[in-house]
C-alpha cells in the first residue's frame, strides 16, 4: 500500500470515529440527566468516585492524550486540571488522590460541563485540520488514540452507573434513578451443567480493529473437558448458601475472605441486600424491593463467589474455559441499553454469557504470552495493574453493548463487590 493509499484509509477510518464520538460524549450526559446538582459531589468510599470527576476525567483523558500532543500551540483549559483529574496516569503528572475526589467542590459542575464542551468542540476542528494535510503516521497514531479514548469514556458510563448505585444505595432514602423496573418472568429455569469437550484452543484477539492490549495476542491453550451451568446463579439459590450458614462455615472461604469476615470487613450478604424482621429486600437504582428469587444475584465479590461455588460442589470457570465457551454466544443480553440497570431473569433462548453481570473467574490477571503495553503513559492504563487482582468476563447490565466482545478481559480485586458482579458454575467433568 502506498502513502496516498495509507492517508486515504487512516482518513476514513478517523472519519467513522468523528461521527461517533459526539454520540459517545452526549450519551456520559444522558446518564447524568436524573441526578440533581447535589448528586454530583458525592463519594462515600475511595473506589467510588464522584459523577462530576467522572465528566472531567473522560474530557481529561481527550484533552492530555489527544489534544495536547496535536493541537499547535495548546493551550491549557485550566492549568490546575491536569492533575485534579488525572486518574493512575503518573508518567504524565502527579494523579490527585482518588479518596479525596469527593472533597472537591470546585470546579463547580458548570465549569466541568464547559470543560466538556470545550473539548467536544475543539477535537471534530482538529481531525478535520489533519484529515486535510497530516500524514499517513499522524492520522493512524490519531486514531488509535481517539479510538481508545471513547472505549475509555464507555467504561467510565458503567462505573458512572455502578457508583451510583453505591452512592444512593447508602442512603437510608434510597432514592430512585430511574423508574424501569427490573425484568422477572416470575420463574427460574432448572439449572443445566452442559459439557465440554474443547482441548487445543485460542484465545485473545488479533483482530485489524480496536482491542484493549490486554486481550492480545491471539495464543493457544489447553483445556481439559469441564461442565458449565446454563445460567447464572440467582438470588434464591444464594439465599440457600446465606441461610446454610454459608459465612459463618470457614472451611468455604480463602484465608483472607475469612479474616474479612471476622474482622467485619465484608458483610453477611450480598451488597445491596437489606433485612427487615423476616423479610429480604434488595436496593436497585428503581428503589428498594422485597427481593425477587429469580434474578440473578448480583454484587457478589470474588471471595463470594468462590465460597459459594465450594459450597455448591462446583467451581467458577477459568478465563480461558469462559471464552472458549463464549466466543460461541452471539453477544447479546441485557445490557446499558435497555436502562433497567439491573440484571433480568434467564430464558430459554439465552444463556446469560453476555450482559446482565461480569463473571467472577477464578483466573488471576496477568499478561498473556507476548504481551505488548502500549506506548508511553499509556501502557499503565492495563498494564500497571496485572497483580493481585482476578479476570470478569461478559459485561453486565450497566455495560454498553457496543463495548463488549468475548476476548475483553475486565479486572478487580475478589473483594470488591460494588460492580454489577454475579456467578457462574462450573464443574470438572
Amino acid at each position: 500500500m502506498d502513502n496516498g493509499q495509507c492517508v486515504e484509509t487512516a482518513s476514513a477510518r478517523l472519519q467513522v470515529l468523528r461521527q461517533r464520538f459526539p454520540a459517545v460524549r452526549q450519551r456520559t450526559l444522558q446518564l447524568c440527566e436524573p441526578l440533581h446538582v447535589e448528586d454530583y459531589g458525592v463519594q462515600p468510599m475511595a473506589d467510588a468516585s464522584p459523577p462530576k470527576w467522572h465528566l472531567a476525567h473522560t474530557t481529561w483523558f481527550f484533552d492530555t492524550f489527544f489534544l495536547a500532543p496535536w493541537q499547535p500551540d495548546y493551550a491549557a483549559f485550566h492549568p490546575a486540571y491536569s492533575e485534579l483529574f488525572n486518574s493512575y496516569y503518573n508518567g504524565v503528572g502527579n494523579p490527585f488522590p482518588r479518596a479525596r475526589r469527593g472533597s472537591l467542590s470546585r470546579p463547580t459542575l458548570e465549569e466541568v460541563l464547559a470543560y466538556r464542551r470545550y473539548v467536544d468542540a475543539t477535537i471534530p476542528e482538529l481531525v478535520d485540520a489533519a484529515m486535510c494535510s497530516g500524514s499517513a503516521a499522524d492520522l493512524v497514531k490519531m486514531t488509535e488514540v481517539l479510538e481508545l479514548g471513547i472505549e475509555h469514556e464507555q467504561q467510565h458510563q458503567e462505573l458512572l452507573v455502578t457508583d451510583l448505585k453505591y452512592n444512593f444505595g447508602h442512603n437510608p432514602l434510597y432514592p430512585v434513578y430511574t423508574s424501569r423496573p427490573s425484568a422477572s418472568d416470575g420463574c427460574s429455569r432448572p439449572i443445566r451443567f452442559d459439557e465440554a469437550k474443547p482441548g487445543l484452543v485460542q484465545i485473545g484477539t488479533d483482530v485489524e480493529g480496536f482491542a484493549f492490549d490486554n486481550e492480545r495476542p491471539r495464543h493457544e491453550v489447553f483445556l481439559q473437558p469441564f461442565q458449565v451451568a446454563n445460567r447464572l446463579v440467582t438470588n434464591a439459590e444464594f439465599l440457600e448458601f446465606v441461610e446454610d450458614e454459608g459465612y459463618q462455615r470457614p472451611e468455604l472461604w480463602l484465608a483472607e475472605a475469612w479474616q474479612q469476615l471476622q474482622a467485619g470487613t465484608l458483610a453477611p450478604q450480598p451488597l445491596y441486600w437489606r433485612r427487615t424482621q423476616d423479610q429480604w429486600s434488595e436496593y436497585r437504582l428503581d428503589g428498594l424491593h422485597p427481593l425477587d428469587p429469580h434474578l440473578p444475584v448480583v454484587h457478589i465479590s470474588g471471595f463470594e463467589a468462590m465460597a459459594y461455588a465450594t459450597w455448591a460442589e462446583a467451581r467458577l470457570l477459568t478465563e480461558a474455559e469462559w471464552e472458549w465457551v463464549a466466543s460461541g454466544e452471539p453477544v447479546e443480553g441485557n445490557f446499558v441499553e435497555s436502562l433497567r440497570f439491573h440484571p433480568t431473569s434467564s430464558t430459554p433462548a439465552s444463556r446469560q454469557f453476555f450482559g446482565d453481570v461480569w463473571e467472577w473467574t477464578s483466573s488471576s490477571y496477568s499478561p498473556y504470552p507476548g504481551y505488548q503495553p502500549l506506548a508511553g503513559a499509556l501502557g499503565e492504563y492495563n498494564g500497571k495493574f496485572m497483580s493481585s487482582q482476578l479476570v470478569l468476563r461478559g459485561g453486565s447490565c450497566a455495560t454498553p453493548q457496543q463495548h463488549i466482545r468475548a476476548s475483553y478481559r475486565n479486572f478487580f480485586y475478589p473483594a470488591d463487590r460494588w460492580q454489577f458482579t454475579g456467578i457462574r458454575l462450573a464443574k470438572n467433568s
